[in-house]
């Protein structure tokens, strides 16, 4: 329709048309500024859980459904030994990993179980966040109560999302949390980087109980990564900062410039530990409360 001074009339009907076209185009590019250079998924969550100061809560499972997530956590089924010669076949079996009273359990089993890539004396399970859960920087709080004996090495550690910078360890690993199980007190924070294997280094610290060791209950393990620093926690106790490392193929802070997602698993022998012996019980779990990541505010 056509006003007599020639303007345009524009009826309710296209009036409402344009109104849900505008709509559309302001939430998707809403949407889009908000998570264009944001890897991690949301956090998805409806509950309040407190946030320490001068971070924000982005990604979190608290294990408390009656399964495991598959939106977050994937399965590694290997029987590659891990690089360290380990003993075990990780499977994505139930009796491996599952939920219970509100938590994870990752449990190493000495049983001959047979699969695509052969036999082993021993099982377990390795779940990561690859590609459900990849973050650049951030706080990282893991609370779980570990295994012990000899030969058992739980891990709570990070690998890069993406091949940048070639093999290991030039691409980077970052190590939150190793257990030795004969050293059931004890536990290490690593940075691995440099060349390729053999041309890498690692660095890093290790925080010893006063009493107890980690088999006897929940302990917080927390690591906050910034673009120049790391910082290791254990129950809120600061034990080692790191803020020197390099890669060959990249400058710094090249490797640990990227995305990387979490892994949580629990091998069994390797070139650490040593293999298990007449000593050591099975089976052996890993009992995780939560992961909960956070970026820093602005």
């Amino acid at each position: 329709m056509i006003l007599q001074n020639g303007t345009k009339f524009i009826g309710r009907s296209a009036m409402k048309k344009l109104q849900i076209i505008f709509i559309t185009v302001l939430l998707f590019t809403v949407n889009f500024s908000c998570n264009k250079d944001d890897k991690n998924p949301t956090k998805n969550d409806n509950q309040n859980i407190a946030e320490p100061e001068g971070w924000n809560l982005v990604w979190h499972d608290e294990f408390e459904d009656s399964s495991i997530d598959l939106t977050k956590w994937e399965h590694e089924v290997n029987a590659q030994g891990g690089g360290n010669n380990e003993l075990q076949y990780y499977t994505d079996r139930s009796i491996n990993s599952y939920l219970e009273n509100g938590c994870l359990v990752i449990q190493a089993l000495k049983e001959h179980y047979t699969g695509t890539e052969g036999s082993r004396e021993y099982s377990s399970a390795r779940l990561r966040t690859r590609q459900k859960g990849d973050w650049k920087y951030g706080r990282f709080d893991i609370k779980t109560k570990l295994p012990s004996g000899k030969g058992i090495w739980p891990a709570i550690w990070m690998l890069p999302s993406e091949n940048k910078y070639g093999g290991w360890a030039a691409n980077g690993e970052i190590d939150i949390m190793e257990l030795i199980g004969h050293e059931p007190n004890k536990v290490y924070g690593t940075l691995h980087y440099g060349g390729e294997y053999p041309d890498n280094e690692q660095t890093g610290d290790s925080y010893t109980l006063e009493t107890g060791d980690f088999s006897d209950d929940f302990h917080l393990f927390t690591l906050e990564w910034e673009a120049n620093q790391f910082r290791w926690y254990v129950d809120g106790i600061l034990y080692q900062t790191q803020t020197e490392w390099y890669s060959i193929n990249g400058e710094y802070p090249a490797p640990f410039d990227q995305y990387c997602h979490l892994l949580l698993n629990v091998a069994v022998g390797g070139n650490w530990p040593g293999n298990p012996d007449y000593t050591t019980v099975f089976p052996q779990k890993m009992t995780v409360d939560y992961v909960r990541v956070f970026k820093k505010d602005n």
